[in-house]
């Protein structure tokens, strides 16, 4: 057997799976089953009562449309599937963004399995253990943000930062204040804007200083008035620029009637260091799924862990979990103002999530979450250092004094004006060699981006594979840019028509939708 040339260290000879496999009800026989459901013994239907119980109204009038398929063949079906998904347990992850994939340890997917029989309608008395977690996941919590009080009901971060922007609704709407604007800043995450806007409010945008990277104090004032209910913003914002004079822009606006909103979806460079009540904030929320090492689920399950401080607890979404000294128990009291959010979605969160992220915690204790911070922000300056070395590679607001902190945005402007490849073209090429490579939320406000975040999970060795396999397809693009403009080669799929992308008649987000199209 001939041995892999490890001499260099781009993988050159990468090639992920591949399967002509179409969807699952394309797959479908009619009348195939993986296993027969019998029917219950006689004392088991005298006890439950089955189909009488459900109301007239709400019982099916159609046979439910599920595929037909032996055991056999939905298992071929979906570890096909698997083998062709990229992820952290697969490739390298630095290239994921502000979408923070770290290791996730798999002692803790291991105690997770324990409660996925769990049922949310379960008495209380039957998981006082689950409640437990939730209740001292809680203060954990509260110890890492300085905040009084956690939900873990908001299923991401857009939810996250729609269930604040609820929040500052419902504050003002039981102070009687009519305040309907919002301000952020324009490389805050975009759900800033955007799930405060889906709240109802107008959205007012801070410009960054074109030396520093973030806006001024002046700028704030200028916008910001007894309309305005809140401020809502990411520090570090999505360039990795960290705003070192947040406090004066959470002050200003407490001076003015208005709450402060903290989107610390990812804290990964701040654990430890600062909280957001260090700052003044009277709110913020964590990504479980970012900074506390539960898996990423490409969308869920997730969960946006929001807190507050205590004058605004009886807003927060109700249940709370309490303690009465004797017993957990759902806490429909506390969240108890006429005017609180309610719930924000179905249940009380996604239990196995929370699990995952309080035994990472409890792993790692205080003296660990630092220096989870402290090696976060050493692989970022070690990744940026080495990139800013690359004449294809920039950084806007590199003035000596803007450290990044945990991430950093950089730009190709470079590089497509002498080669005319852009980074789209570069994020297809890694595909080829199994990293997954992020450019920026739309619209992009810098020119080409590249955002790269190394979070505290990979090595050294993981950090310079990740560098040379990037300048290994540079120069390929001074060099070979047909093989990069029809990148990729040897992932799943090959370049994709996003022609349609903008048109919602062309979407299909459903088997049974896609059925009625094609009619």
């Amino acid at each position: 057997m001939k041995r892999i040339d490890r001499s260099s260290k781009v993988r050159t000879g990468f090639h992920q799976a591949k399967w002509d496999e179409p969807i699952i009800y394309e797959l479908s026989t009619p009348g195939e089953r993986g296993i027969l459901v019998g029917q219950p013994e006689k004392a088991v239907a005298e006890e439950v009562e089955g189909e009488a119980a459900i109301p007239a109204g709400m019982a099916r009038n159609t046979k439910l449309n599920l595929p037909e398929m032996s055991q056999a063949a939905v298992l071929r079906h979906y570890s096909r599937l698997a083998q062709q998904t990229l992820g952290a347990d697969v490739n390298i992850e630095i290239g994921q963004g502000t979408c923070t994939v770290k290791y996730s340890p798999k002692v803790n997917d291991q105690l997770a399995n324990l409660v996925r029989e769990y049922h949310p309608l379960q008495d209380e008395s039957t998981v006082q253990g689950m409640l437990q977690i939730f209740h001292e996941t809680d203060k954990y919590m509260c110890e890492i943000s300085g905040m009084d009080r956690f939900s873990f009901q908001p299923s991401g971060g857009s939810q996250g930062i729609m269930t604040m922007a609820s929040l500052i609704r419902a504050y003002f709407k039981d102070k009687g204040e009519d305040r309907d604007e919002i301000i952020t800043t324009i490389y805050s995450h975009p759900s800033d804007a955007a799930a405060p806007h889906v709240a109802g409010f107008k959205i007012i945008f801070l410009q960054p200083d074109p030396k520093t990277g973030v806006p001024d104090l002046e700028q704030l004032k200028a916008v910001a008035g007894p309309k305005t209910a809140g401020y809502i913003v990411a520090n570090p914002e999505d360039t990795g620029v960290y705003n070192s004079h947040v406090k004066e822009f959470v002050d200003y606006i407490h001076s003015i009637g208005g709450l402060c909103a903290y989107d610390q979806a990812n804290a990964n460079g701040l654990l430890g260091v600062t909280r957001a009540r260090d700052a003044g904030f009277d709110m913020c929320f964590f990504n479980l799924h970012k900074t506390f090492s539960t898996p990423h689920g490409c969308g869920g399950p997730a969960c946006g862990a929001t807190g507050v401080q205590k004058d605004l607890v009886k807003y927060l979404p109700a249940p709370l979990v309490g303690f009465d000294g004797q017993k957990y128990f759902f806490d429909y009291e506390t969240p108890s103002n006429a005017c609180a959010v309610g719930k924000v979605r179905e249940w009380y969160g996604v239990a196995q999530v929370v699990l995952k992220a309080y035994c990472w915690i409890r792993s790692l204790g205080p003296n660990g979450l630092y220096q989870v911070a402290k090696t976060a922000v050493l692989n970022n300056n070690y990744l940026f250092k080495k990139l800013m070395e690359l004449p294809e590679v920039s950084a806007y607001y590199e003035d000596g004094h803007n450290q990044r902190v945990e991430q950093a945005r950089y730009s190709l402007e470079n590089l497509e004006k002498e080669t005319g490849i852009g980074t789209l073209d570069i994020q297809r090429r890694m595909m080829d060699f199994g990293m997954h490579y992020w450019t920026s939320h739309h619209p992009f406000y810098l020119p080409e981006p590249m955002t790269l975040e190394p979070t505290e999970t990979p090595s050294k060795k993981d950090i310079d594979e990740y560098i040379e396999t990037l300048k290994y397809v540079f120069k390929e693009a001074h060099e070979d840019p047909e093989t990069i403009k029809t990148a990729p080669h040897r992932s799943v799929t090959h370049q994709v028509d996003e022609s349609e992308m903008d048109d919602p008649a062309k979407w299909v987000l459903s088997w049974k939708t896609y059925l009625k199209k094609c009619e």
